[in-house]
């Protein structure tokens, strides 16, 4: 297989894995305390199912009384604010009775030892829950065979036990002796309905298989309880100083809200990116129609810019389509995602490529780069890459995966080292009109140029910090169901700063950045020239101030 073949291949095996809402992550000889599973926002009516397919636990003896195992729900009005307070995060949340906010957690907490799950409700609630009760004593054994999944269709023996199941909170014993015959196995009990408003303390059954521990549960938010909720997976005995023992687990996990598999926030934004794109599209072709009729002042950076906006229209397309596929379907269609990365890959170096362009004044003033330069072309360049290899990484894995945050944080950083980089051509332009414009003689032009590249410059910095920090201080801010004002900000801002570059270096005349002084030398021959008479009837090629166009003028 040659390299591009092979390249190819590892980037389908990432696509596959595409974030969807339908999530299956599996963790081996995991040591952390704490495994962020998923973040999502349910509207009234949503549900959450979580299955533990497998939960093997380390050999080592573990006092898991006093440092429990299991999972943790909580929500929150703003993303990032949990439940519990700084102070109870000092703790494993596990151990808590109660809380100082009335922001509902739940807890559910593993005992091996009964093989059971104790749910603890705190805060106010509004959830129901439904699962496998506890069985009775005598009945609580140990299985052969996997646990029924919670989505599983369970078929009654008789119509008696189907009115027993539609009776809600019947107890598990009577049902089973209600059972006739011996066909009714104990692996197809059925799930009780819980509310968790009324009861606070709930025990649920958890199965053994050959070493390995298994339950699921189903929840549905009720009008009171929408909000953003973290679900988490904490092993309380790592987060102590010294040995970490290692455990492993298999869980799936599917939410969904009334409208479909996307969380609230993200709801709006197929409609917003397929919106956004028909914008940048239209300034697109407004920016295409300016360049055909200014055709003699038009540079090759002119038609750059042209392509990243067609690029980012595009980009935005391939987005929505994303997003309406994993609404619909709960994960992403792999061609629309493959489409979507290439275009976003393209953008990404578009961008930062022009920009750098811009603030060199290729192609508008020169048409070679310094050194210096094309340094930062080949620091950029190369870091765009990575930017997006670690995009796709992010986008392909689960957030529970120990690589999700240290593709996060390489993405971030070098985010920010490429927004640096592009500063500095605009930062050497300004030095350099302000040397030209105290020792050569055209100081006023060079004064106009020093203004516009102050004003780009101010335009960068702006478009950054609001892009990469004011953004997301909003959308921390935000109300859990308005957080898709974060990516609408963004595109807004986008394209506000596509339009103001696209103005400030329009090709026009005249634009003071386009301007070519005539050299004093070449005025003075051509004021001789026009005097002597010595070449009457000869016409002459005069330059006009963008410094590309050229008339002929009869000489007098």
């Amino acid at each position: 297989m040659d390299p591009a073949h092979r390249y190819l291949y590892l980037f389908l095996l990432l696509l596959a894995g595409c974030r969807a809402r339908i999530h299956k992550l599996t963790l081996k000889n995991e040591t952390r305390f704490s495994v962020d599973l998923n973040t999502f926002g349910f509207y009234a009516n949503g549900t959450l199912d979580v299955n533990l397919l497998s939960l093997r636990l380390p050999e080592q003896v573990v006092d898991y009384s006093l440092y429990p195992v299991g999972f943790t729900l909580s929500r929150s009005r703003v993303n990032g604010v949990l439940s519990y307070t700084a102070e109870e995060t000092e703790t494993c949340p596990l151990t808590l009775t109660k809380v100082t906010s009335n922001e509902p957690l739940i807890l559910f907490l593993i005992d091996i030892k009964t093989l059971s799950v104790n749910v603890r409700a705190l805060g106010v609630q509004d959830n129901l829950l439904i699962a496998k009760a506890e069985a009775p004593k005598g009945l609580r054994k140990t299985r052969d065979a996997p646990a029924v999944k919670p989505n599983a269709p369970v078929k009654p023996a008789t119509t008696k036990l189907d009115n027993q199941l539609a009776q809600k909170g019947e107890d598990a014993a009577a049902v089973e002796q209600s059972r006739t015959g011996p066909m009714v196995e104990a692996s197809q009990a059925e799930e009780n309905e819980f509310q968790l408003e009324k009861l606070k303390d709930v025990t649920l059954a958890l199965d053994k298989v050959n070493d390995s521990y298994n339950f699921s549960f189903h929840m549905v938010v009720g009008l009171l309880a929408e909000g953003l909720y973290s679900l988490k997976f904490h092993y309380c005995q790592n987060r102590m100083p010294g040995i970490k023992f290692p455990y492993s687990f298999a869980v799936e996990v599917t939410e969904k809200n009334p409208g479909g598999y996307l969380s609230a926030a993200e709801i709006p934004l197929s409609r917003l990116y397929i919106g956004m794109a028909g914008v940048f599209f239209t300034a697109a072709m407004v920016w295409v129609y300016t360049l055909m009729k200014h055709r003699y002042s038009v540079f090759k950076i002119h038609w750059l810019m042209a392509a990243l906006a067609f690029t980012k229209s595009t980009s935005l397309v391939f987005h929505s389509i994303n997003y309406h596929f994993i609404n619909t379907e709960g994960h992403p269609i792999e061609g629309w995602a493959v489409m979507y990365y290439i275009t976003h890959l393209l953008k990404g170096a578009l961008l930062f490529i022009t920009l750098a362009l811009i603030g060199t004044g290729w192609a508008f003033v020169k048409y070679i780069l310094s050194d210096k330069e094309k340094k930062i072309f080949m620091i950029v360049i190369p870091l765009q890459v990575l930017a997006n290899v670690a995009f796709i990484i992010i986008e392909s894995t689960e957030e529970g995966s120990s690589e999700y945050y240290l593709w996060k944080e390489i993405l971030f950083l070098v985010d920010l080292i490429c927004c640096g980089a592009i500063l500095f051509p605009v930062v050497w332009s300004i030095r350099h009109l302000q040397e030209a414009s105290s020792t050569d003689g055209k100081a006023a032009m060079n004064l106009e140029k020093l203004k516009l590249f102050r004003h780009y410059y101010v335009m960068i910095v702006c478009y950054i910090y609001f892009t990469r920090i004011i953004a997301i201080l909003l959308k921390v801010t935000m109300p859990f169901q308005w957080q898709w004002c974060y990516e609408f900000l963004v595109e807004v801002s986008t394209l506000i700063f596509f339009v103001l570059t696209g103005y400030k270096f329009r090709p026009a005349s005249n634009n003071p950045y386009l301007q070519l002084p005539l050299d004093e030398e070449d005025v003075e021959m051509d004021e001789v020239v026009t005097e002597s008479g010595a070449l009457e009837g000869i016409s002459k090629v005069k330059k006009t101030c963008n410094g590309r166009d050229r008339q002929k003028e009869s000489t007098l």
